[in-house]
C-alpha cells in the first residue's frame, strides 16, 4: 500500500493493522501536524449507509510518494485508486502503471463532477455506484437501464473497461472494444449494513484480475458480487469482510 497517515492514535492503529494483516507498509508513511484521514458513517435500519469524509493526511500524499514507489507500483499485477487522495497524485500513479504490465482500477468514490479527463484516458477499468455515476455523467442511475446509459456516456469520455455496481441489482459493464453492456445479477439478501460493499467489490475484483485473470470479465464480476454481497450481512467495514478460509471453495477454482 502507498498512503499517508495522521502521526496520532488513528494513525498508529491502522498502520498496525494493516502489518497484522501482512500488508507491505514500506511506502505507508506517517505525517506529523495533521490527523488520519476518516471517515463517518451512520448506517439507516434498511442497512443502507451515509458517509462524511474528512480527508486530512490522504491531501498529503504526492508525486514524490509515488516516485519512492515507483518500482512496486509498475512490478504490480493490479493496482488500485480511489478519489481520496489528490488527482494530480492518480494521475502521476496512473502514468507509472503504464510503464509496467499491470492493470488499473480506478473506483472514483467519493465521486467529483469533473476530475481531470486524464483519469477516464489512464484507466484500465473505471468503476463506479450508481450515486458516483450520477455525479460524474449527469444522468440519473436508478435502474439497470439507466446505468447502461451511464455506461456509454462513460466510456465516451475514454474510458477502457466501465463497471457500474448497482447494490442489489448487481453491476454493469461494458468496454471500448465491446459497448454491449451486460447485466451481472447477484444473489438477494436483507443488508445489515451495506458499508463497505462498495470496497469488498473492487478488492475481489483486484484478486481476480491477478491471480484467476483467465476467467472470463462477466465471471470475475459475478464472483466479486458474490463477496460484495456476503460482506452486506455483517455490522462494519473491515470487520464485514470474510477471509478466505470463510468462502466457498468454489470462488477460487
Amino acid at each position: 500500500m502507498v498512503a499517508r497517515l495522521g502521526d496520532d492514535s488513528f494513525g498508529h492503529d491502522f498502520l498496525q493493522a494493516l502489518k497484522n494483516y501482512n500488508v507491505n507498509t514500506e511506502f505507508v508513511h506517517l505525517t506529523e501536524g495533521i490527523s488520519t484521514g476518516m471517515a463517518q458513517i451512520t448506517v439507516a435500519e434498511n442497512g443502507e449507509n451515509t458517509i462524511v469524509i474528512v480527508v486530512g493526511a490522504n491531501n498529503e500524499l504526492s508525486a514524490t510518494d509515488v516516485h519512492q514507489a515507483s518500482h512496486v507500483i509498475k512490478a504490480a499485477k493490479v493496482v488500485v485508486f480511489q478519489f481520496e487522495i489528490l488527482v494530480s497524485t492518480t494521475i502521476e500513479a496512473l502514468k507509472t502503471v503504464k510503464q509496467g504490465k499491470g492493470i488499473s482500477i480506478v473506483n472514483a468514490a467519493p465521486a467529483m463532477a469533473n476530475p481531470d479527463p486524464r483519469i477516464f484516458e489512464l484507466s484500465d477499468i473505471f468503476c463506479v455506484n450508481e450515486p458516483e455515476a450520477e455525479i460524474l455523467t449527469g444522468l440519473p442511475v436508478r435502474t439497470v437501464e439507466d446505468a447502461k446509459l451511464a455506461l456509454s456516456k462513460l466510456l465516451d469520455r475514454g474510458c477502457k473497461v466501465v463497471i457500474i455496481t448497482l447494490g442489489a441489482s448487481g453491476s454493469v459493464f461494458a468496454s471500448h472494444e465491446d459497448r454491449t453492456p451486460i447485466h451481472v445479477p447477484t444473489q438477494h439478501v436483507k443488508p445489515i449494513d451495506t458499508t463497505g460493499a462498495g470496497d469488498m467489490f473492487i478488492g475481489g475484483l483486484a484478486y481476480y484480475l491477478a491471480y484467476h485473470s483467465d476467467l472470463p470479465m462477466e465471471e470475475i464480476v459475478r464472483r466479486s458480487c458474490e463477496l460484495a454481497t456476503m460482506s452486506v450481512l455483517k455490522v462494519g467495514t473491515q470487520t464485514s469482510f470474510p477471509t478466505r478460509d470463510e468462502l466457498p471453495a468454489e470462488l477460487f477454482a
